[in-house]
């Protein structure tokens, strides 16, 4: 039986380190310090998300059909991702550019009016 590879101590929470390698085919062991993706401290639920994300092309209305879930939720599992590798949590100021991306996925169905009304208000919010 396999088991996911750990990436926090079970005792202390500290990062572990891989520290063999093993071929089960010739039996040959590499022995030494190697380092971890930053996917590999994702939970299941992440990478499955993550998977997603990427088999729909990054299109969040294709995510949000496929998961069932609404494109807050969506931003917001996106959000936790990018926490989770690492990076900053904090939105980028809406601008513009902004404006023009919500108004093209609602010109091409991948928003509804009400969605975009919303993210449109929360936008106007932002700029006072």
């Amino acid at each position: 039986m396999r088991y996911p590879v750990l990436t926090n101590c079970p005792v202390c929470s500290h990062s572990l380190h891989v520290m063999k390698l093993h071929c089960p085919h010739c039996h040959t062991t590499i022995e030494n310090e190697f380092k971890l993706s930053k996917f590999a401290s994702l939970s299941s639920e992440q990478l499955q998300f993550i998977e997603t994300f990427l088999v729909c092309r990054g299109n969040i209305k294709e995510v949000e059909k496929e998961l069932g879930i609404s494109y807050p939720t969506v931003r917001g599992k996106l959000n936790d991702v990018v926490v989770a590798l690492g990076h900053d949590a904090e939105m980028p100021k809406k601008s513009e550019r902004d404006t023009k991306k919500i108004i093209s996925m609602l010109e091409d169905g991948e928003l509804k009016a009400e969605e975009a009304i919303k993210l449109l208000k929360n936008e106007s919010r932002d700029l006072k």
